[in-house]
């Protein structure tokens, strides 16, 4: 496969497989199908679980050595990074973020699989001591087969974060691509493929949800599901997986605060709200969604927000504007729909909130909402677009309750230089990370995971390693019958 192929393939237990029925796939900012990609249908689903279990059985990834394991994830990683140049433009293209972004996604995928990779051969149990009579102990057992379903936003990453950790455990994956942007994640199979992966240790199939989703999370032999997406989605998702009682982890959506004091340092803070909000057209779960400032600063902060976000460029990813297309003209129209109900319902429209007259693809002027309260919709529903909703406070106590005031709790943010207070707004916030005095603070190393409607279970850092595995307790009777 190169980069300039018109009609993709998926990915079954080691061969490229085509299919008579093709998913076309537009690119954002021209609104033109580019490219097909060939729909995948129940029976590669059962394909592929049928070459998943043969790969399991056969012990290849669990029987070897770990470090044999930990060198197959090194490989992978390096040849990911060999494909960088050609995968990256593609990525750009069928996602519309800037080609910058592309590259970096997949630098990070490969970051991934060095990280888990160095723990591959570092699964250990532990001995429990039950006195002298026995000898306890626990060791890991990968979960078999993990069906793993991948949001549009950000596919190569998200895909990489949950295979990588499947992989150094010892399971067999099936991936299923969004419809949407199912492309440049083909990539990351051939890197697999080049680096010596057994055949059925991944699948990758793109078709509709509805018909190959639903097969693979209701399937008897699927052994775990780690979904990305939106909440109705993953609660039809795990309804399916209660009739199997298939384990889950489950991300799902957010509607994320900063909290910003008088005290915070300016620059950062615009920083962060450029990079939390307009980053890939503020299609990221974890965006900074609401702006949460004391009264003092409230003024001073809505109108610097707002000359920032007049300032940002607005275009294509392949020339790597500031702010770039959202995925679909759907998900466009859903956003304008979004801003003009903010409107109607009393919010400040104080820039943006338009599609640019002057550009044909799926453009969002950057957005920035003043006066937003808790019984607006724009306060408590996800956008997933660059639109920021910004809201006063007098106290402290009030802010945290303004922070906890939806039914998600992915992450949360302070910009404060109290330490005391950011160490309190740690504990009062209501997510499964903060940041403090920079959104999207950590990496590959720190979980990341929600509570509420944002999902349970945590992806990244050593903790996720342990979603791929399974505890086994041995207890031994050492001693003989007494006398």
């Amino acid at each position: 496969m190169t980069e300039t192929t018109k009609n993709w393939l998926n990915f079954i237990g080691g061969d490229w497989v085509d299919a008579t029925d093709k998913i076309e796939v537009y690119d954002p900012a021209t609104d033109e199908i580019f490219a097909t990609i060939a729909q995948a249908n129940t029976n590669d689903v059962e394909r592929a679980v049928v070459a998943a279990r043969t790969c399991v059985n056969s012990g290849v990834l669990t029987d070897c050595r770990p470090v044999k394991r930990a060198e197959l994830m090194s490989r992978i990683a390096d040849e990911i990074r060999n494909v960088v140049d050609k995968a990256a433009p593609l990525l750009a293209r069928e996602n519309g973020k800037s080609l910058n972004d592309a590259r970096e996604e997949f630098l990070i995928a490969a970051r991934y699989f060095d990280y888990y990779g160095g723990m591959a051969d570092k699964i250990e149990g532990k001995s429990i001591p039950l006195g002298e009579d026995y000898i306890d102990f626990t060791y890991y057992e990968p979960v078999g087969i993990s069906a793993q379903i991948v949001p549009w936003n950000f596919p190569v990453d998200i895909c990489a974060r949950s295979l990588a950790p499947a992989l150094a455990a010892g399971n067999a994956v099936i991936v299923k691509s969004p419809e949407i942007t199912p492309l440049a994640m083909t990539w990351l199979a051939t890197a697999c493929k080049r680096a010596g992966l057994p055949d059925g240790a991944l699948s990758l199939l793109c078709g509709p949800g509805r018909e190959v989703g639903n097969a693979l999370v209701s399937h008897p032999d699927i052994n775990q599901i780690v979904f990305t997406g939106s909440v109705p989605t993953g609660q039809s998702i795990l309804k399916a997986a209660a009739e199997h009682a298939i384990p889950s982890v489950m991300e799902l959506g957010g509607k994320s605060a900063a909290v910003a004091f008088p005290d915070a340092d300016m620059n950062q803070l615009l920083d962060s709200v450029r990079w939390g909000i307009f980053f890939n057209a503020g299609q990221v779960c974890s965006a900074m969604s609401r702006l949460l400032v004391h009264r003092d600063i409230y003024e001073e902060v809505v109108a610097k927000v707002a000359e920032m976000g007049k300032g940002l460029s607005i275009g294509s990813g392949m020339d790597n504007a500031e702010v770039t297309p959202v995925v679909s003209r759907q998900q466009q129209q859903q956003i304008l729909r979004i801003c003009d109900r903010a409107v109607s319902e009393g919010a400040r429209l104080v820039t943006g909130g338009q599609a640019p007259a002057d550009l044909k693809g799926y453009f969002i002027e950057p957005t920035v909402f003043a006066d937003v309260t808790p019984d607006m919709n724009l306060f408590t529903e996800e956008v997933f677009g660059p639109v920021l909703a910004i809201t006063p406070f007098d106290t402290e106590e009030e802010a945290w309750a303004l922070a906890n005031g939806t039914d998600f709790g992915l992450v949360a943010g302070v910009f404060t230089h109290d330490l005391t207070r950011a160490i309190r707004a740690s504990r009062a916030l209501r997510a499964g990370q903060v940041f403090v005095n920079e959104w999207y603070a950590g990496g590959v190393e720190t979980p990341f995971g929600g509570l509420g409607l944002s999902g349970f279970g945590r992806e990244k850092g050593q903790e996720a390693l342990y979603s791929y595995v399974n505890t086994k307790n041995v207890a031994i009777r050492v001693t003989g019958p007494s006398k």
